[in-house]
């Protein structure tokens, strides 16, 4: 049993045993028995030894924004909230050959000629194939500092030595730390690892990037409190088939989340697109049925995006429902409630819904362009080419206005769009050159659009 253990309330001062008055500041009745810090197991248990007062502060307190360094690639530090954060922990994901490498390294020689110093930890590569890489994208000339390791215990050593400002760690996956009793890439060396950087990071103010793999159903690989240490998590999102790459903030507390980065993947490395609306829509041909418009909100920014639909007469008894860049199960809701509430059947049809570009789409408000491009494929009849829609779609059939309405149309009329489609009600400012159709329920939108309903 531990010995009972007693301090002063004036000074701290601490005793074996209990006094009257207190040899180190001269207070009497200011000691008193120190009791256990928690009630849990002798062997686990904080003891009784006290800790030092924290600091408060209230909410009315100013404190100015962190600085922020810019990389010069726009799109990456809209991403990163407006530039990166010193101190920071950053956790990029994203299907093998996607390109996170490719635009980490690009990352690591702008930040670099910028002035940041900055490492490039590999442990999947060697320095060799790295440089190659560099030379290849036409950064052999940037100050980046390379090295190949996968021993963590060496790689702080380095850190603590050559004081970087930016660390880049490709990939959490291969760090080994040799007071961990298991394989590198399990879950214990995965949390481990990344608990030394991040705390590495919070210490010595260097801003850290890790580099993650991911798995079948697209989450970072390893243990989920590996999202919750780090202070942003992005994913690098894409279809290895179409050039366009989308890097995704899901989580980011320097900035806002879902933000989003549209890259193009050419010869010379990730180029960044600064207006992805046009250059989604650019390989638009004339107007064919099932091709509709969509205005979009990602993060802060609104996208324009096509979405396709083919609907075919099926031989097989369970007709198809194939989607790419949507939700499937939303796909099955939007059809059950054509055929419930306007009457509209698509049993015995193969149904194939595509977003354009390889983008991917979460937000409800596609609902009524997805309705509005599985009505014009069924009934063959094309949308005019001017013609945005966008609106959420209820079980009863009713039209729901989307967020950032004013935001949408002016995206629309920028790219040359003459109307749109958007449920009634909500927030709508007048846009200038832009005409607009106000359904207030999906029956009324097919008797208006298609004249059926």
């Amino acid at each position: 049993m531990a010995k009972p253990s007693f301090s002063c309330s004036a000074c701290g001062a601490s005793y074996t045993k209990w006094s009257g008055r207190c040899e180190g500041c001269g207070a009497w009745n200011t000691i008193s028995q120190d009791v256990p810090l928690s009630a849990g197991p002798a062997s686990k248990a904080l003891g009784a030894r006290r800790g030092r007062t924290i600091a408060l502060s209230d909410l009315a307190t100013d404190e100015a924004p962190p600085p922020r360094t810019l990389s010069g690639l726009d799109e990456l530090d809209r991403v990163l909230g407006g530039g990166l954060v010193p101190a920071s922990a950053i956790l990029v994901g994203g299907d093998p050959g996607i390109g996170k490498s490719t635009l980490l390294l690009q990352a690591a020689a702008h930040f670099a000629r910028a002035g940041l110093k900055t490492l490039y930890v590999s442990g999947e590569e060697a320095s060799a194939q790295v440089r190659m890489r560099a030379r290849r994208l036409g950064l052999g000339d940037a100050p980046v500092q390379l090295a190949a390791e996968t021993n963590l215990r060496d790689i702080l050593t380095t850190l603590e030595t050559e004081k970087p400002g930016l660390v880049i760690i490709d990939s959490i996956q291969t760090m080994w730390a040799d007071n961990v009793e298991s394989a590198p890439g399990s879950v214990s060396q995965v949390r481990a690892a990344a608990h030394e950087l991040t705390s590495f990071a919070k210490r010595h103010g260097v801003s850290v990037v890790l580099v993650g793999h991911v798995t079948k159903e697209g989450q970072i690989a390893g243990p989920r409190v590996v999202e919750h240490m780090v202070d942003t998590v992005l994913y690098f999102e894409g279809e290895r088939g179409h050039q366009f790459r989308i890097l995704r903030s899901v989580k980011n507390r320097f900035g806002a989340a879902d933000e989003i980065g549209v890259f193009e993947m050419t010869g010379r490395g990730l180029e960044q697109v600064l207006n992805p609306s046009a250059l989604f829509l650019s390989e638009r041909g004339t107007p064919s049925a099932g091709s509709v418009v969509f205005a979009g909100i990602e993060g802060t920014r609104p996208v324009l995006v096509e979405l396709q639909a083919l609907v075919a007469p099926s031989s097989l008894s369970q007709p198809r429902r194939t989607v790419v860049g949507w939700d499937g199960g939303r796909l099955a809701m939007i059809l059950a409630v054509l055929e419930a509430r306007c009457g509209i059947p698509f049993a015995g049809l193969d149904v194939y819904l595509n977003v354009a570009g390889g983008m991917k789409i979460s937000e409800p408000a596609a609902d009524l362009a997805v309705a509005a491009a599985l009505l014009s494929a069924r009934e063959d009849s094309a949308l005019p080419a001017e013609t945005v829609v966008f609106g959420e779609i209820s079980l009863s059939g009713a039209l729901r206005p989307a967020a950032q309405t004013e935001n949408r149309l002016k995206e629309a009329q920028k790219l040359g769009f003459t109307s749109a489609i958007a449920p009634a009600g909500g927030k709508t400012g007048t846009v200038a050159g832009l005409q607009l159709a106000r359904p207030s329920d999906l029956q009324g939108f097919v008797g208006e659009t298609f004249g059926a309903g």
